[in-house]
């Protein structure tokens, strides 16, 4: 998995998929299971287990990975299969008066990393994998670096935020120097760059936007260094700022994102613009909000709102 670049949550999420099947399997290994042992297994995520379609596609392609790169074998008769229904869910979104009444439940780092995802439009690994020079302060741009599906694109910066992310940037450099006074290793390059430029990691630009406050164990290198900060974390520091504020709705780190989408389809810029700021892949994805926006491009209302 690693040389194709698969990403940890992918190595992960595939070993997970691989043990789940091997119990289902009665314990065979892949060599000795089966295209059907597959399909029944798939079979049976949909039926018995009543997952998503996502879920199960996901499942699916994992075995298939597994398969042809682990066993050297292509798995055939998977078209029998029954296979998960798609069902359309609509996204939650917040109005921005609970925006801000989440906000300001919140303060320090988490509080500017929640308005960053809700202002930028960032996925929560996005924005948690942010650099020191991904930030463009003269221009209000972010650079986001292999966002999903491994691709780059440039966000919008809130100009609200220049001034916090200047103070934020100062007391990132205290943590920066201090490590190097510690000698603690540099933080992770992507890819092969720690090979080509031994020492980026310890430069500044390299530096986590957003680093954890304690040192880790990198799971791949096993080198104790300075990550950014845990994704649980901004997820948990999320939920309690949503239900100190007393709001109604699910609120997760990504229903920011979905809300940013929201707003600025009611704000009546087109679909286009907003695909490009969020890095969807497909226009349909982006469509999903004009479900959920108050008043789509057409500024339809109920004829009820006419009395």
């Amino acid at each position: 998995m690693r040389l194709p670049h698969k990403s940890l949550a992918t190595e992960r999420s595939y070993l997970m998929w691989l043990r789940r099947f091997g119990a289902f399997a009665n314990g065979r290994s892949p060599p000795a299971a089966s295209g059907e042992d597959v399909t029944r297994f798939l079979s049976s995520l949909a039926v018995e287990g009543r997952v998503s379609a996502a879920t199960q596609s996901q499942a699916l392609n994992a075995l298939v990975f597994v398969f042809r790169h682990g066993v050297g074998r292509e798995l055939e008769g998977l078209d029998s299969s029954v296979r998960a229904q798609y069902r359309r869910r609509l996204p939650a979104v917040l109005t921005q008066a609970e925006v801000l009444r989440l906000l300001e439940q919140m303060e320090g780092a988490p509080r500017l990393m929640a308005q960053m995802i809700y202002g930028c439009g960032l996925r929560l690994q996005e924005c948690l994998r942010l650099r020191v020079k991904d930030v463009d302060l003269e221009q209000c741009l972010l650079t986001v670096r292999a966002g999903k599906g491994d691709k780059d694109r440039v966000a919008i910066l809130p100009e609200l935020l220049a001034p916090v992310l200047m103070a934020h940037l100062t007391s990132v450099r205290a943590v920066h120097d201090r490590d190097r006074t510690n000698n603690v290793p540099g933080v992770e390059l992507p890819h092969a760059l720690e090979r080509k430029y031994p020492n980026a990691g310890a430069e500044w630009p390299w530096f986590w936007l957003f680093p954890a406050k304690t040192l880790s164990v990198d799971p791949r290198s096993h080198t104790v260094r300075r990550h950014h900060v845990f994704p649980d974390n901004l997820q948990r520091w999320v939920k309690k700022a949503a239900e100190a504020a007393g709001l109604s709705k699910r609120v997760t780190v990504h229903t920011l994102r979905h809300s940013f989408a929201t707003h600025l389809l009611e704000r009546g810029y087109d679909l286009r613009t907003i695909q490009e700021l969020l890095g969807h892949a497909n226009l349909q994805t982006t469509q999903i909000y004009t479900h959920v926006a108050k008043r789509n491009k057409l500024g339809v209302r109920s004829p009820l709102d006419g009395f």
